[in-house]
């Protein structure tokens, strides 16, 4: 038994996994500390019962089940006091993944059982099966008019053939995800999903966050077994919902079960060298135990906290940051019509990207702003809002992204478009003006941190339509406008004044 003892110590390193390099963003390894702190978010009597279990669905470097396998050997040793009997029992009946690709499922196994199969040779606790516990399926996608019922991904792309991997990710391509463990209940579902399928769609879409969401899809099935616990790494994306999410958002900020909160805004925070726009967070779901919700944003070395609702003052909207909250306040207050009412849609004159036009003017052509260009076109070949073609309007970007430091530009700068232009939907137009001076005074307003730190509010990603200038008031534009004007004007504070200073840079 001494042997068996050593050979568990030996073989249970707690950090090769820091060494693991992320195959991609839509599966990013976590790193052993972060695991650590996410299941710092449970009550730590968890670890000490000899009936939790605990599953990771999606396990990728087997991180989380080693983790937990490592708390409960701790906090079962007054219970169980041989060590190999202790670890029999966790392995067998407390511990389950279900694994994203065959590689994880070995690499899984290896980090968990100390061997790539649970019945080998090396193995520190001996099952019948070589897959022990840690469950893995080549499935294939099920297509329904070109699309994965479950998921959404394309035949074109996924439908690979029998030999490749489909990424058909075996916890959310079931009806009856509660089949895989024979009806067990599980205390606690915990891990970090894949985050999205690329769908093939052009450059500026994928941009845009065209990639098909699926991190949500692991949590809603997730939420269908009913453990007692969920907690799970994802982007964060969902506050501001989007393509896929609108729906889910809607449920989470409406379920007082999740308890916590830790966001990070700047992804390298928290998955240092990797890059997700908009940053990615980690949540507590408690399903017997309802109430408010604690809040925690870390931005470097700057740490916010917060227990408050999800939604504020009733409305359909998430505040992420904290510090946010008083000056959002104290613009409401005015009850101003929001800027977001001058703001077009996408494809403002209906023109989509790949619109060029000529390179040089002709006889009544309207001069096109598209792409890093500019052409011109037939005044026939604009589609819709022909009447926005004689005045003057602002033209801005409806995508930008520049990194993730803080302080941000937010948003790209604007241009004043002259009578006779039109735009791709590259851009947004705002307006149209009646003349160039309200022009101009709109491009001073856009250019000031005010400005953009409302934005910020609801600006999660690098797209930015009509809907992340909601809480921009609209302002009077027979004047400039400067952040010493506005700041004076909502009577902010000092510490609301150098929290916009801290998070905005000025426009180039």
């Amino acid at each position: 038994m001494e042997n068996n003892k050593t050979h568990i110590a030996d073989l249970y390193n707690p950090d090769v996994l820091n060494c693991i390099a992320n195959l991609s963003n839509d599966e990013v390894f976590t790193p052993p500390t972060l695991a650590n702190q996410v299941l710092d978010l449970l009550p730590q009597e968890l670890f000490k019962s000899k009936s939790t279990k605990f599953l990771d669905p999606f396990t990728k470097s087997g991180v989380f089940l080693r983790e937990i396998v490592k708390r409960l050997d701790k906090g079962l040793e007054s219970q169980i006091k041989d060590r190999q009997k202790r670890i029999d029992h966790i392995l067998h009946n407390q511990v389950f993944g279900i694994a994203c690709t065959e590689l994880t499922s070995l690499l899984s196994r290896r980090s968990v059982y100390c061997s790539k199969t649970a019945n080998g040779k090396y193995s520190v606790s001996k099952f019948s099966s070589p897959e022990g516990n840690i469950l893995y399926n080549n499935l294939q996608h099920t297509w329904i008019n070109g699309k994965c019922k479950y998921c959404g991904a394309s035949k074109d792309v996924y439908d690979r053939g029998l030999e490749s991997e489909q990424y058909a990710y075996q916890f959310i391509h079931t009806d009856n995800p509660e089949k895989f463990f024979n009806n067990m209940k599980f205390d606690v579902i915990i891990g970090n999903p894949p985050y999205q399928l690329s769908d093939g769609g052009d450059t500026e879409e994928r941009q845009r966050g065209g990639a098909i969401p699926l991190y949500h899809k692991f949590i809603t099935q997730a939420k269908r077994l009913m453990p007692r616990y969920l907690s799970m790494i994802v982007p964060s994306r969902w506050f501001a919902g989007g393509r896929g999410l609108d729906d889910f958002r809607e449920e989470m900020l409406h379920d007082n079960r999740i308890r916590k909160i830790v966001d990070f805004p700047i992804s390298s925070d928290c998955f240092p060298g990797v890059e997700i726009k908009g940053g990615v967070c980690y949540f507590l779901w408690d399903r017997d135990n309802l109430g408010l919700c604690q809040v925690t944003t870390k931005r470097g070395d700057i740490v916010s906290i917060s227990t408050r609702p999800l939604l504020e003052n009733g409305s359909d909207v998430f505040i992420r940051y904290n510090e946010s909250i008083t000056v959002l306040h104290k613009v409401q207050q005015k009850q101003e019509k929001s800027f977001s009412t001058i703001v077009s849609s996408m494809k403002p004159f209906g023109l989509r990207t790949f619109v060029k036009g000529k390179t040089t003017p002709f006889k009544n052509s309207v001069k096109l702003f598209a792409n890093k260009s500019i052409g011109y076109i037939e005044r026939t070949d604009i589609i819709q809002n022909n009447s926005w073609l004689e005045h003057y309007k602002v033209y801005i970007s409806r995508a930008y992204g520049a990194g993730e430091d803080f302080p941000h530009q937010i948003l790209n700068t604007p241009f004043v478009g002259e009578p006779n232009t039109c735009c791709t939907e590259t851009y947004l137009v705002i307006g149209p003006c009646p003349n160039l001076t309200e022009a101009k005074n709109i491009v001073t307003y856009i250019k000031t941190k005010f400005f953009r730190f409302l934005v910020l509010i609801k600006k999660n990603t690098q797209d930015a339509p009509a809907r992340v200038y909601q809480f921009v008031p609209l302002q009077d534009f027979s004047h400039p406008w400067t952040d010493e004007m506005l700041y004076k004007k909502y009577k902010l504070t000092k510490e609301e004044i150098d929290f916009i200073e801290s998070m905005i840079k000025p426009m180039e």
